[in-house]
């Protein structure tokens, strides 16, 4: 007759004591608390602080009338003629400007992306433009280029009429005469540097073996941009594109520092609105308005930013 052993039990480890749910977590946070704070007093307290004001009838010109409108004021922003027409010019600025942005930076980006001699020299001169302070780069523009006496343009023009034996060609005021292309090309000159950045990051980072693969099966250098390559800079386009829209739907160095919103409100776009309200109107709570449209129609924005970007870190950990 058999007998059924079972095996020796083995004593169980000892039960590690538990640690306080959620002090460690703290407790590693504990030394983010001071930039905590300091974002939201330097960021949050003036948004709110912007909130209320937007609630408010408030002409620093009637110190003693000042009083709750409720949301009047916003109903102001959205049927004032001025701020519908300053509306229409943010719109065709901000995406003539990154438009053309993104084509040429993706030019200058298959340009850099390639080896040939002097290619760091060629990368720093292009980014140049970018690194200019917007002022100054506005200043540049107006008096060195569109300047109708002395500017680059005419001179240019003029060279070339005398190169052709005629007199000296026509005096264009440029500024006068175009003045939101003028905007729009000195903003383009600035913010393609951005986009071939953002480009050229992502044709480096392209995986060669696909690339060398298409070549073995001989497909053309358009067929490979066309199939792979532009498929590939989908979400690095994107994202220049939502980043570009961000930055320069705020403009209002080249449009005050150029044209000052002229000739007839030609160029005028909403932040230069808003400072006209503020500062030539002291309409203080319908320019709190105005800023808090601008502000929640950049968060809609930077929160696509922020999924691409999102998605771009996601298929760089998965590779």
């Amino acid at each position: 007759m058999t007998t059924l052993t079972h095996p020796p039990r083995t004593a169980s480890p000892p039960a590690r004591p538990r640690k306080a749910a959620g002090g460690g977590k703290w407790r590693r946070r504990i030394p983010l608390l001071p930039a905590l704070v300091f974002t939201i007093v330097v960021t949050q307290l003036p948004f709110v602080a912007t909130l209320v004001i937007s609630t408010l009838e408030w002409n620093i010109l009637k110190p003693g009338n000042r009083h709750f409108v409720g949301l009047d004021n916003f109903a102001f922003v959205f049927t004032d003629e001025r701020l519908r027409t300053a509306v229409l010019n943010t719109i065709v600025l901000t995406a003539s400007v990154v438009l053309i942005s993104v084509v040429l930076g993706l030019g200058l980006a298959l340009l850099l992306d390639r080896r040939f001699v002097g290619r760091g020299l060629a990368r720093t001169l292009l980014i140049a433009p970018f690194l200019v302070m917007p002022v100054a780069a506005a200043l540049l523009w107006k008096h060195a280029i569109y300047n109708p006496d002395y500017g680059l343009l005419n001179g240019t023009l003029n060279a070339v009429y005398r190169f052709f034996g005629a007199d000296n060609g026509p005096t264009v005021d440029w500024i006068s005469s175009y003045p939101m292309p003028a905007v729009v090309v000195s903003l383009v000159w600035q913010w393609t540097p951005f986009m071939m950045l953002i480009l050229l990051a992502g044709l480096q980072a392209q995986p060669g073996d696909v690339l060398e693969a298409a070549r073995v099966d001989g497909a053309s250098a358009m067929a490979t941009f066309r199939h792979i390559t532009l498929p590939h800079l989908r979400q690095y386009i994107e994202l220049g594109v939502l980043l570009g829209t961000i930055y320069v739907v705020q403009t209002f160095d080249a449009v005050y520092t150029i044209t000052q919103g002229g000739p007839g409100s030609r160029t005028t776009n909403l932040p230069y609105e808003i400072y006209l309200t503020m500062f030539r109107k002291f309409e203080y709570g319908q320019a709190a308005a105005a800023g808090v449209v601008v502000v929640l129609g950049s968060i809609v924005i930077a929160t696509f930013a922020l999924r691409t970007i999102a998605s771009l870190f996601r298929e760089e950990v998965s590779r």
